[in-house]
């Protein structure tokens, strides 16, 4: 069959690995990857150093046009696709032209998601998903004395913990009773916000925003219960909602991301959908690692592999200076399961492991995570710690004796 034509919609990383390894299977097949941004693949979770000042934009690109060029892999940067036609196995894209394909991956990601808020288009509102976003934050926290935060979800926190670095002090607003409450439980998040609040954050739980305040520009945030908090800039930080518009056009089977099975395929043939907009046994990840694995996995089954995505274990770091907190699993933040627990306060320091039937299923380590990668290999290996559970988090004991099982 001569030689493949291969499109790729979207370059975050899902289409970006999947770009890479069709090209190491497939040295003679046309590879085009579309997107609307101006820049190349960039490294999105590194975008708090770059609003802290620590990184400059190179620092955050990961692929340059050079790299594409080299691997002879077609780059349209602000070419977004408007239209593909299924049937004719050909797309649109928004410069006017028409470009056919034999495969096609759907690697549209997620948008930031902005809840109801009255006067989110007043000047000072942000949200952190692109390059350009995290440029104008940059440009406009200059002169801020408070931000107020939306979200403490970790995306929110890390950018918290940058804007405080540059003497900016930070409101956060968390629509529930406690921070982070998918990395903590609620013991643990009481540690982990004592401290924060002595590195210079507030934090407003139980927080629904109502409205910004100020005329054309932020200055202020006002909750459903009556409470007003004050801050020259607002960043929302809600979460991410797959980018799924395109892919209801086309008539593809959606939920609340693109369903697809464990190859990553959709139900219509040579079509594929990996990342942020992919639902895989009812997930949408909506993290990095889970999307560059899936967009590889789409890659190699695209080029004529056979590969299983069988889905990530989710294990979350909040990276803000002086805070060291490793979240994975099922962290058990209802209190069904068995777990043991080393807390004290006055070091904020909280460890948790979490079992089921003798198994890791999860673990918080806030403050002491010299053990990160046993404990992590624990729940992501599935291993039986039956004799030594007890004695788990005892001063002292071998995390490394986990990895023996």
């Amino acid at each position: 069959m001569g030689m493949k034509r291969y499109l790729i919609i979207g370059n975050g990383v899902a289409g970006a690995r999947a770009a890479v390894k069709i090209r190491e299977a497939d040295s003679r097949g046309e590879i085009r990857i579309f997107t609307e941004e101006d820049y190349p693949f960039y490294y999105r979770v590194r975008f708090p150093e770059y609003v802290a000042g620590e990184v400059t934009i190179q620092n955050l690109t990961i692929h340059n046009k050079e790299f594409y060029q080299n691997k002879n892999i077609l780059l349209h940067l602000e070419e977004p696709i408007t239209e593909v036609n299924v049937q004719k196995k050909e797309v649109n894209g928004q410069k006017g032209k028409t470009y056919p394909y034999d495969l096609l991956l759907m690697a549209t990601g997620g948008n930031a998601f902005v809840p109801p808020i009255k006067g989110t288009e007043k000047k000072g509102v942000f949200t952190l998903r692109t390059m350009n976003d995290a440029i104008s934050m940059k440009e406009f926290s200059d002169g801020v004395r408070q931000a107020i935060l939306i979200g403490g979800g970790l995306v929110g926190l890390e950018t918290g913990g940058a804007l405080l670095r540059r003497g900016i002090k930070v409101a956060v607003i968390e629509y529930n009773p406690r921070i982070l409450p998918r990395q903590m439980d609620p013991e643990g998040a009481k540690i982990l916000q004592e401290k924060m609040e002595s590195m210079g954050f507030s934090f407003f739980l139980n927080g629904q925003s109502e409205e910004i305040l100020g005329k054309e520009t932020a200055e202020g945030l006002r909750l459903k219960d009556g409470r007003t908090v004050e801050g020259q800039m607002v960043i929302i930080s809600a979460g991410v909602k797959p980018n799924i518009k395109l892919a209801q056009t086309m008539g593809l089977e959606t939920k609340n991301g693109i369903l697809v099975n464990d190859r990553l395929e959709t139900k219509t043939d040579g079509l594929f959908a990996a990342g942020d907009v992919a639902e895989h046994r009812g997930r949408v990840y909506g993290i990095w690692p889970a999307a560059q694995r899936q967009g590889e996995i789409a890659g190699v089954n695209m080029s004529g592999g056979n590969s299983l995505y069988e889905g990530t274990v989710v294990s979350n770091t909040l990276k803000v200076v002086g805070i060291e907190l490793t979240s994975a699993g099922d962290i058990d933040t209802e209190g069904k399961l068995e777990c043991v627990v080393k807390s004290d306060m006055e070091k904020c320091l909280y460890c948790k492991v979490a079992f089921k039937e003798n198994k890791v299923v999860g673990c918080i380590l806030l403050g002491e995570v010299k053990a990160k990668p046993e404990v992590l290999n624990a729940v992501e290996g599935n291993i039986d710690v039956k004799q030594i559970k007890d004695t788990l988090l005892k001063e002292g004991f071998d995390f490394k004796k986990l990895g023996e099982g």
